[in-house]
């Protein structure tokens, strides 16, 4: 056992969490979601099994998707209601499903773009909040736009807000968004910024939080705190310890409760390498997917997948 962190955020930090069935592969794991009953979904970029399914043991279950998803999958949420949500930024899309796999809803048109920066929607969305309060989708526009988009349930568009640049309510690559279990504040990873932003469901700035590098996965868990994955660094500080490759605890106002990871990126347990999704169950637990081949399996000699979903298991 790798044990991480301290109480109370003591973590045994597992790798061997997933029992997949023979011949299938996750390939990387850009999202995760937790159910209400620990039911837990992973996105992946495998088009083949784009979406799978495990209890909470790791036990497969099932998976869907296929000829829905493109390799460019991005996020999965759950809502209070069981329906998982999805953020696809090669097709342009976002999309609902039931928890066996049934598609009920397409918002945007697969393969359609808006104009780069052009704050219309989409232009590689990167995720999906669902109001607690009254089901209202809020849609981080991320890649190809810095925007967010409201849209009702049955998915018209109703508020818009956001624009390229580093001041408050202007976003560099709003990667992902999260609500507060009360439904009234609106987190945002603001990733090339390395902060994450605060706002109300008018799209209202509340607060900033930084200290953070490259927040890409958000989550808020059970106990109201919020959880992000940092991700890997780039350019001139590629290689170096302690920028990225970890997932920080903060409370709800943007204390940082705790950070976990080892200074150097890596698969093993308690290492990671580019944290993209958070997801805690109801014990408290954390599930993390990883970009990993994205950011460094592909960039070996040779090319090989690596390890890209992670379990902390809370203790």
């Amino acid at each position: 056992m790798v044990q991480i962190g301290s109480a109370p955020f003591t973590y045994d930090a597992r790798n061997d969490w997933e029992q997949m069935p023979a011949g299938m592969r996750l390939h990387e794991t850009p999202g995760v979601a937790v159910s209400a009953d620990d039911t837990v979904y992973l996105l992946t970029r495998n088009v083949d099994n784009p979406m799978v399914v495990f209890d909470r043991e790791g036990n497969f279950l099932r998976t869907f998707g296929q000829g829905v998803f493109t390799n460019r999958a991005h996020a999965v949420r759950v809502a209070s209601d069981g329906l998982l949500y999805c953020a696809d930024d090669g097709s342009h899309t976002i999309t609902k499903w039931t928890p066996q796999g049934e598609l009920l809803l397409t918002i945007g048109t697969p393969g359609v773009s808006s104009g780069k920066f052009s704050g219309l929607p989409f232009n590689r969305p990167t995720d999906v909040a669902v109001s607690p309060i009254d089901g209202a989708l809020y849609i981080s526009d991320g890649y190809g736009n810095a925007r967010i988009h409201k849209y009702s349930p049955e998915g018209n568009l109703l508020l818009s807000w956001g624009e390229p640049g580093i001041g408050a309510g202007q976003f560099m690559v709003p990667h992902n968004i999260a609500f507060n279990p009360s439904g009234d504040l609106l987190y945002v990873a603001d990733r090339e910024a390395h902060r994450v932003q605060v706002f109300d469901t008018t799209g209202r700035h509340i607060v900033t939080w930084h200290d953070i590098h490259r927040p890409c996965g958000l989550a808020v868990g059970p106990d109201g705190n919020v959880y992000v994955g940092e991700q890997r660094t780039g350019t001139f500080m590629e290689g170096s310890l302690n920028l990225g490759h970890a997932v920080s605890v903060f409370s709800p106002d943007g204390r940082l409760f705790a950070r976990l990871g080892a200074p150097e990126e890596g698969e093993g347990p308690g290492q990671f390498i580019a944290p993209h999704s958070i997801a805690v169950d109801s014990s408290g637990s954390v599930y993390v997917g990883e970009v990993s081949w994205t950011e460094a399996g592909r960039h070996l000699d040779p090319p090989r997948d690596l390890k890209s979903v992670k379990k902390l298991v809370h203790l």
